[in-house]
């Protein structure tokens, strides 16, 4: 199946691959169908693109790559939304906001994105016990892993 992406161009998806949202993405409730597309081996980006609308695309971060001790707590309400089993179906990314140079650029850490890659299912959260995390953190140096 092919798609027209937001920064890549038309590509071939795998239907297989979509993933629902079914409360779509913050901001963007009318959306519920993505696929993840890689942007650079390289780097903990990843595009998370709709599949019904071109426009809408976001390039999304493993966050744990910029700030190694992130964590929270999934709700039991969204483990169930998930159908989440085991933690080892579960990714996590965040919305990347950028400007400029990757280096000025930010992570939300308050709004994760949660995907049970096994169901392909996805639900951005808001942390209500944040820690403190902000809206915008600073993608300046790799702290962790990318994978």
């Amino acid at each position: 199946m092919k798609i027209a992406t937001k920064f890549l161009g038309e590509i071939e998806i795998i239907e297989q691959d979509i993933l629902t949202f079914e409360q779509g993405l913050l901001g963007f409730e009318d959306y519920k169908k993505f696929v993840l597309l890689p942007i650079d081996a390289n780097l903990p980006l990843i595009l998370l693109q709709s599949v019904d609308q071109m426009e809408i695309g976001f390039v999304i971060a493993y966050p744990f790559a910029f700030k190694k001790d992130y964590s929270f707590d999934i709700s039991d309400e969204d483990r169930e939304q998930l159908q989440i089993e085991k933690e080892e179906e579960v990714l996590t990314y965040t919305i990347v906001t950028m400007k400029g140079t990757l280096q000025d650029s930010t992570i939300n850490l308050l709004a994760p994105i949660i995907i049970n890659m096994d169901k392909k299912l996805g639900k951005q959260i808001v942390l209500q016990d944040n820690k403190s995390y902000p809206l915008r953190y600073p993608m300046q140096t790799l702290e962790g892993s990318a994978k």
